[in-house]
């Protein structure tokens, strides 16, 4: 894990400015893996949540959030397609080992998290206790 604090430790360094990432894969409908270019000859691959945005978990406790989670994930899946350039900024390290915690700006500068909680597959989270999703 030397090699993640160097890559932690680098994402801090430029924090305040906006890091361009381009999207590997969708997990869910608030984390994906990008590629974060260092310098010229090293991407790293992360794993990237959305700040400040809760959505349902694929493997929720019922039908209804799934089905929920599905939805939000294919969302952010057409929001920021597979090899598109986001950018990241407000860069954090995340409670799990290996993930970051970030705003996400599409190609046309639009918050992501803020457009799935305007949408609906989504709800403001602080980081606090989570509220379950079935009803």
């Amino acid at each position: 894990m030397k090699g993640f604090a160097a890559i932690l430790g680098w994402l801090w360094c430029v924090s305040a400015v906006a890091v361009p990432a381009r999207v590997g894969h969708i997990i869910d409908g608030d984390t994906f893996a990008a590629l974060v270019k260092l310098d010229s000859d090293t991407e790293v691959s992360v794993r990237v949540r959305l700040r400040n945005v809760d959505t349902p978990e694929i493997h929720g406790a019922c039908q209804s959030e799934r089905q929920m989670a599905a939805r939000a994930r294919d969302r952010l899946s057409e929001m920021i397609p597979v090899g598109t350039v986001v950018e990241l900024s407000n860069i954090k390290d995340d409670k799990y080992l290996g993930r970051i915690d970030a705003n996400v700006a599409d190609a046309r500068g639009r918050d992501v998290g803020t457009r799935l909680v305007t949408e609906g597959l989504g709800r403001r989270y602080n980081g606090g206790h989570r509220n379950g999703w079935c009803k």
